[in-house]
């Protein structure tokens, strides 16, 4: 289980190490799919967080992309979308109805990526040695790794929030939200006796689904074929010939 949960960042470094035996040529594709792969999965992110809010059941009403990331030209698409945003993306105006099933919903929704195709073109990339692609998958394989002081805590907050003592609404207005750093900030700043086991909770809970999630893409991405990364020594021995892009 522990191999499982660990084999995320075996995938990524493992198969870093074994990409920059192209040499600087090699890094430079693999940072050049980073670039691409990033500036992509942003706005599909954002979108997909507003396209789960609504099949579930809610409804949208603002959505923040930085104009770094296509934000104006979405916003002629889309009249939900602004071009603008203290974060590179945000839903920050949705409305779930009072159901935790749709907040929920709305958090899960971008990391289907993650599960497919994110870990399985990750491992296909390696295997191929495909270093520009390797570098476009892993915003998408590690995405729940990413999101841990963001969707994934507010995942986490949605579940403690749940359990006794932090059901009340004074406790669920503090500990709710995707930011985990400005909760925080909130929380220190909080009178009376704030509920940093409810924050400590959250947080937990974020973790454990962000690496759950990873694992469960792994999971997939082996079911269709593509096996994890294997140490360098074995994988040298068993080399394809395709090398390039």
């Amino acid at each position: 289980m522990i191999r499982s949960i660990l084999r995320p960042f075996f995938d990524a470094f493992r198969g870093l190490d074994l990409l920059l035996d192209g040499g600087v040529a090699a890094l430079a594709r693999v940072f050049l799919g980073l670039a691409i792969g990033w500036w992509l999965y942003v706005p599909v992110h954002e979108l997909l967080h507003a396209a789960a809010c609504v099949t579930a059941g809610g409804s949208v009403s603002r959505l923040e992309i930085d104009a770094l990331y296509g934000g104006r030209l979405l916003a002629r698409i889309f009249p939900f979308v602004v071009p603008a945003s203290d974060y590179a993306g945000r839903l920050s105006g949705f409305d779930t109805r009072g159901s935790d099933l749709i907040y929920l919903a709305t958090d899960l929704g971008p990391f289907v990526l993650a599960l497919l195709p994110g870990v399985w073109l990750l491992r296909r990339a390696v295997s191929r040695r495909w270093a520009c692609l390797f570098g476009l998958a892993l915003p998408m394989a590690l995405a729940p790794l990413l999101s841990l002081t963001g969707d994934a805590y507010e995942i986490g907050s949605i579940l403690a929030t749940h359990l006794p003592p932090w059901t009340s609404e004074a406790a669920r207005s503090l500990l709710r939200g995707d930011d985990l750093i400005k909760k925080f900030g909130e929380l220190q700043e909080a009178s009376g006796a704030p509920p940093w086991g409810g924050y400590a909770l959250s947080a937990s809970l974020g973790v454990a689904w962000a690496l759950a999630t990873c694992a469960l893409g792994g999971a997939i991405a082996g079911g269709l074929g593509e096996r994890p990364v294997p140490p360098r020594s074995i994988a040298l021995s068993e080399a394809p010939e395709t090398r390039g892009a």
